[in-house]
C-alpha cells in the first residue's frame, strides 16, 4: 500500500472542481494511477483512509505490543489517538520513507538533523543564493495584487519579482499579508486550518547507557529507535489525558540514542538520548508554565525509568521542549511538527485550502513551500520540490 499511494506523494494536487486544462489533466493521471492498483488494492486503499490505526492494525496481526508499536506511527503529529479514524492513512504516511534509494528505511543524519539543513544552504550558496539568519520578515509588500518584495522587523525593505514562503498557513497569511489582499473566504479558510501540536521532546546528556530490563546490557537494540507503547491500550489512554487538556501522565515515546551511531554527537563514554514525546497539547490546562514543563519532564523521565532502572542516575543534564516552546524558537504555530495537522481534511487539494493547494497564493508572485502544503511533514523536502 505504501508503494502505491507514494507517488500521490510526487504530484502536484489537482483541483477536482476546475475545468482548465492543467487540472483536468491532473485529475486524470491520477485515475489512471488509482486504476492501475487493481480492485483489490484500490478498495484496500479506499478502507486505509478511513480507518482508524487500530483497526486497520487489527486486520493484519495478532500481537497487541507490535500494533502498539506500529499504530504509534498514525498519531505523531496529529490531535488524535490510535482508535481515531483517518489515522491508519497517518501511518501509512510514515511508512513511506526514503534512504539512499531503500523504501519503507529511516536513517540518522550524522552531526543531527541540523547538518541536513547545512547541506541544503551549502548547496544554495553554491548557486549563488545568500542566506540571511536573524532577519525576520515582518510583511510581504503587495502592489496591485502582485508580491514585489518584502519588508524585515529591521525596516529593511527588498525587492524582488517572486516571493516565497516556507512558514506555515496561519503565518504566511494570517501575519505577513494584510487580509486585504486576499479573498474573505480563504481568508476563513486559513482561520479553520488546524494546527493542534500535540508532540513534545525530551533531550538527555548521560553518563552511562541506559540498561533495559527487557533486554539488558548493551546491545545492537540501542543503536535503533526505541518505542514505549506496551499496549494499543496505553497508546489511547495517552491520548485520552490530552483530550482533556493534560500531558500524558504515561506518554508513548519514541527514543534514540544517537551518539551510538555517531560517536562524535557526545563526549567519549557519554552518550546523547532524544525523547519523542506524545501527548503534550499546546492548549495545555492553565498554560505552559516553566512548573508544567518540569512537570511533563518527570512524567517522561518516570515513565522511561520503569524500562531502564538506572536512567534517573545516568543524567547529567535534560532539556525539556513543550508545544509552546516549539512555537516560540522554530515559529511553527501551535508548536505543530507538520505545519498543521496531518488530518483527512486538510489534505492534498485541501492543503492547506480549497482550490489553493497547488502552491500558488490568491497574491500573484507569492508562492507556499512549506510542509502546511502537501503532501505535509517529514523530511523530504517535496513540498519544495513540487512548488
Amino acid at each position: 500500500m505504501a508503494r502505491a499511494v507514494k507517488p500521490i506523494l510526487g504530484m502536484v494536487p489537482p483541483d477536482p472542481t476546475s475545468l482548465s486544462p492543467g487540472d483536468l489533466l491532473g485529475l486524470l493521471r491520477l485515475g489512471r494511477h488509482l486504476r492501475g492498483l487493481g480492485a483489490e488494492r484500490f478498495h484496500a486503499l479506499y478502507k486505509l483512509m478511513t480507518m482508524s490505526a487500530a483497526d486497520f492494525l487489527d486486520e493484519w496481526f495478532e500481537t497487541d505490543v507490535l500494533k502498539a508499536t506500529k499504530a504509534a506511527s498514525g498519531i505523531i503529529g496529529t490531535f488524535l489517538g490510535p482508535r481515531s479514524p483517518g489515522t491508519a492513512y497517518i501511518l501509512l504516511h510514515h511508512y513511506m520513507g526514503e534512504i539512499d534509494g531503500v523504501f519503507r528505511a529511516w536513517g540518522f543524519a550524522k552531526g543531527g538533523t541540523g547538518s541536513i539543513s547545512e547541506a541544503i544552504a551549502g548547496a544554495a550558496r553554491r548557486f549563488g543564493a545568500e542566506i540571511r539568519a536573524s532577519a525576520p520578515v515582518a510583511r510581504v509588500i503587495v502592489d496591485g495584487g502582485r508580491a514585489v518584495g518584502v519588508v524585515l522587523e529591521s525596516g529593511e525593505e527588498i525587492r524582488a519579482s517572486v516571493v516565497v514562503s516556507g512558514l506555515d498557513p496561519r503565518r504566511t497569511f494570517l501575519q505577513l499579508v494584510e487580509p486585504r489582499e486576499l479573498p474573505g473566504e480563504f481568508v476563513d479558510a486559513i482561520r479553520r486550518f488546524t494546527f493542534r501540536g500535540s508532540s513534545g521532546k525530551v533531550n538527555l546528556a548521560l553518563g552511562e547507557l541506559p540498561d533495559f530490563t527487557c533486554m539488558p546490557g548493551t546491545g545492537p537494540h540501542l543503536r535503533g529507535a526505541i518505542s514505549i507503547s506496551p499496549s494499543l491500550a496505553y497508546v489511547e489512554r495517552a491520548y485520552d489525558d490530552a483530550k482533556y487538556g493534560e500531558f500524558s501522565r504515561r506518554p508513548y515515546m519514541d527514543v534514540v540514542i544517537p551518539s551510538m551511531i555517531d560517536p562524535g554527537m557526545a563526549p567519549p563514554g557519554k552518550h546523547v538520548m532524544s525523547i519523542f514525546v506524545q501527548y503534550a497539547p499546546f492548549q495545555l490546562n492553565g498554560g505552559w508554565t516553566d512548573a508544567r514543563r518540569e512537570a511533563f519532564g518527570d512524567a517522561v523521565i518516570d515513565t522511561l525509568s520503569e524500562y531502564a532502572p538506572n536512567l534517573k542516575s545516568a543524567i547529567l543534564h535534560r532539556q525539556v521542549i513543550t508545544p509552546a516552546d516549539i512555537e516560540r524558537v522554530t515559529g511553527l504555530s501551535e508548536g505543530n511538527i507538520f505545519q498543521g495537522e496531518l488530518a483527512l481534511r486538510q489534505l492534498f487539494f485541501l492543503r492547506p485550502a480549497p482550490a489553493w493547494a497547488k502552491y500558488r497564493t490568491p497574491v500573484r508572485g507569492f508562492y507556499q513551500c512549506g510542509s502546511g502544503t502537501h503532501p505535509g511533514g517529514g523530511i523530504m523536502g517535496a513540498s519544495g520540490r513540487l512548488a
